[in-house]
């Protein structure tokens, strides 16, 4: 057996343990063996210029910040980020979505695509209509757009055609940070005829593509992608195209 806690100068544990791009650790394992030029965040603590883990989690690198990302938590967004949610409130001029985060993101009437494109300002009528665009339980793809200074809360909008109500698919939940950033989150599986959008929240939406006839297939190659992200989520695995189609 390995020398215990108590070996060494320090006393802390020096090993990592990495899975196919997820860099888990646990309190104490050593993070940077010199983290001169890196910024110190959330969950990491730093002696002698050693970076160690305060927390157990994931480790998250945006560019010169080291940050230590709880297994279980909530999505904490980017301005640009894709995701999926669900309505769960309607009131005026404005919808909130749960996004996976602390708190409801508010998705404002100005924000989305009115029925036939239409491009003018939004009128009393647009309110009467909410709910014929978006109701309580509707799930949607959007995108962040800000963040607001009063309380933090998200702002997203589904302004793109690529946006909007999502219908005739499943929802796959998987922890945030398992979702790897990818260039595109809008994929195509053409040899199983399934369309994913990986929402960075966790939230994955699945659904057979329009090209498919045969409604049996379409269930199937569905069934088959969302097997594949949860197997890949219970091995701590990112999840992507890429991954998703090495199960």
């Amino acid at each position: 057996m390995a020398s215990g806690s108590g070996s060494g100068s320090s006393g802390r544990r020096k090993s990592v343990t990495e899975y196919s791009g997820v860099h888990l650790v646990t309190p104490g394992d050593l993070i940077l063996e010199d983290d001169t030029g890196h910024l110190r965040g959330h969950g990491t603590y730093s002696v002698d210029n050693h970076l160690y883990a305060a927390i157990c989690g994931v480790v998250e690198r945006v560019n010169q910040l080291v940050s230590v990302v709880p297994l279980k938590s909530r999505y904490q967004g980017h301005v640009g980020d894709v995701v999926v949610g669900r309505i769960v409130d309607v009131g005026n001029k404005r919808w909130k979505v749960d996004v996976n985060s602390f708190q409801s993101a508010v998705l404002l009437l100005s924000a989305v695509t009115l029925p036939g494109d239409a491009q003018r300002r939004r009128t009393y009528e647009d309110q009467l209509n909410m709910r014929s665009m978006y109701a309580e339980g509707d799930l949607i793809s959007a995108e962040v757009q800000q963040f607001y200074q009063q309380d933090g809360s998200m702002a997203l909008q589904t302004r793109s055609s690529r946006y909007g109500r999502l219908g005739n698919g499943v929802l796959v939940e998987v922890q945030p940070h398992l979702i790897k950033r990818c260039k595109q989150h809008f994929h195509s599986f053409a040899a199983l005829g399934v369309d994913m959008i990986l929402g960075l929240n966790g939230y994955v939406w699945l659904s057979p593509a329009s090209t498919v006839t045969d409604e049996t297939a379409g269930r199937e190659g569905v069934c088959r992608v969302r097997n594949a992200i949860l197997a890949l989520a219970s091995s701590f695995i990112l999840v992507s195209p890429e991954t998703i189609q090495d199960v």
